[in-house]
């Protein structure tokens, strides 16, 4: 392990998350920090957890603290890059799966005005070499269950249309991705687990892409998640004053009036066989 970085390799590991301008002052200090006993920890906790595809992101150890674990997660960025690259893997998807380290500091930013990383234990899926974004989409490979079959989900990065060219093309692109890197590993079916899949919003805009994506889905099992609109829709807290909130978007005034008529969203988990048929 490199004990100091220089500082054209803070810049490296920086630019390889897609850290962003607002965040990049305090992403520096951390990666220009001594190394810490607290930041090998993590270091250690995070390369166990490499080639076990986990179906679950690590939270943050109990005893850690939150700058040595953030500290941790960008320095085994750089780790992941080389043992993604040195296994074949194009720097294009490298770069696109792990700038979204990036992206969920600044949704920290966007949502509470600090440097900071919520959702922490998401980032650690791109750092276990089991999640992986190839067009549109991000994949995560994992079993469906200690013993069970191995299966793909699907996360919908907001950051584009969701149109059904760029759903197929990604899809067609992960096939042939997995069937080269992970060939040994017997992709039973893809699922996607997400309030997009919540029948109220086909219902509501059948013509949308969003309706034309959960089509492809069958086998949805419901759940209450009320706070799971508001937050992917606007990056709000669930105990937001919906009233502050812009209905600048059709899907804004719709997740809003849902609300303010009693209604609660849900989450679904649908199922769709792997490779996924396109077209």
């Amino acid at each position: 392990m490199i004990e100091q970085y220089s500082s054209s390799m803070v810049t490296s590991i920086l630019d390889l998350c897609a850290v962003e301008a607002a965040d990049r002052p305090e992403g520096s200090k951390l990666l220009q920090a001594p190394v810490t006993e607290s930041v090998r920890n993590v270091l250690a906790a995070l390369d166990a957890r490499w080639g076990w595809f986990p179906a679950e992101g690590m939270h943050r150890p109990a005893g850690i603290d939150e700058l040595s674990w953030q500290t941790g997660l960008l320095r085994f960025a750089a780790t992941t890059a080389e043992r993604l690259e040195s296994s074949g893997i194009s720097p294009a998807i490298i770069e696109a799966t792990l700038g979204d380290v990036g992206n969920q500091f600044a949704l920290h930013r966007r949502m509470h005005g600090t440097f900071g990383m919520a959702t922490d234990w998401w980032s650690t899926l791109h750092l276990s070499g089991s999640l992986f974004r190839i067009g549109r989409l991000q994949f995560h490979l994992h079993r469906n269950h200690d013993a069970g079959p191995w299966v793909l989900g699907l996360h919908i990065p907001q950051d584009g249309p969701l149109d059904a060219v760029s759903v197929d093309q990604s899809c067609a692109e992960a096939a042939a991705f997995f069937a080269r890197h992970f060939g040994d590993r017997v992709i039973d079916h893809a699922y996607c687990d997400s309030w997009l899949l919540d029948p109220y919003l086909s219902a509501h805009r059948p013509s949308s892409n969003i309706a034309s994506f959960a089509a492809r889905f069958g086998e949805v099992q419901l759940r209450d998640e009320p706070g799971d609109a508001l937050y992917f829709t606007f990056r709000a807290q669930p105990n937001v004053d919906i009233s502050t909130l812009p209905r600048d978007t059709s899907l804004q005034s719709l997740v809003l009036e849902r609300i303010e008529t009693g209604g609660v969203w849900q989450c679904g988990k649908g199922t769709v066989l792997w490779p996924m048929a396109v077209g």
